[in-house]
């Protein structure tokens, strides 16, 4: 299956434009499943330089039957999906938990794809964290200042845990800077590795979109890599 392409949820975004620059960099086939109304957020210069290498599918992430035609075709998933800024400070529960659940899990069961990358945040706790005073510091401002955000990521976290027959990574972001131009983009894709691992004191609480692009890539090369871990990432 490694000559089959890599599905993006959560492509559009600044850290997802940045992860198809890198991708399609590494000459990789890349399929991005975007909402119709998002399509244009894919950089024009992407799509036109890279007619083989780049698909879209437009659809809803709880769309089975446009996720399944995206499903079907990949390697493997890599998602950013997650909550936007304007709608973490709700008080009402958001829906990614339950599109992982009851969507994106099943559609993948369906179609034999056993891996998959998701994005989560340093609120998530693993056993082997060091207590560090900057992580509780983010993570109890995250917890009162965008409490619905944050119960999200809870609660993806919880989802994957339960999951057996998948070979999930749930990669926890610090705080992301940089831009996804592709003047931004390859200028600070130069600028060194992310750390991955438990939440340490070497952990830094940020990182650069372009690395964090790096680095996911590499995970989509190396099968079996960070299967059924929560590596929390930084500079």
């Amino acid at each position: 299956m490694a000559d089959k392409p890599i599905l993006i949820l959560g492509s559009t975004g600044p850290s997802g434009i940045c992860l198809l620059r890198e991708l399609l960099h590494r000459k990789k086939r890349v399929i991005a499943f975007v909402r119709p109304t998002s399509a244009s957020k894919i950089p024009a210069d992407l799509v036109s330089s890279n007619p083989d290498n780049l698909q879209v599918v437009h659809g809803q992430i709880d769309d089975d039957a446009a996720l399944g035609e995206a499903v079907a075709q990949c390697s493997a998933i890599i998602s950013l999906m997650g909550p936007i800024q304007e709608s973490m400070s709700s008080r009402t529960p958001l829906p990614y938990p339950a599109f992982y659940e009851n969507h994106v899990l099943p559609v993948m069961k369906k179609h034999g794809i056993k891996r998959i990358a998701a994005m989560g945040t340093i609120s998530i706790y693993t056993e082997d964290d060091t207590a560090v005073f900057s992580r509780w510091i983010l993570r109890t401002g995250v917890s009162w200042m965008f409490p619905a955000g944050y119960n999200a990521m809870l609660g993806i976290a919880n989802v994957f845990k339960e999951e057996a027959d998948i070979y999930w990574t749930i990669f926890r972001l610090p705080i992301l800077l940089g831009g996804s131009d592709e003047t931004a983009w390859r200028a600070d894709r130069e600028k060194g590795e992310a750390q991955a691992g438990p939440v340490s004191n070497a952990w830094t609480g940020k990182l650069n979109r372009s690395i964090l692009a790096k680095w996911l890539a590499d995970w989509a090369e190396n099968e079996g890599k960070w299967a059924r871990e929560l590596p929390a990432l930084s500079s």
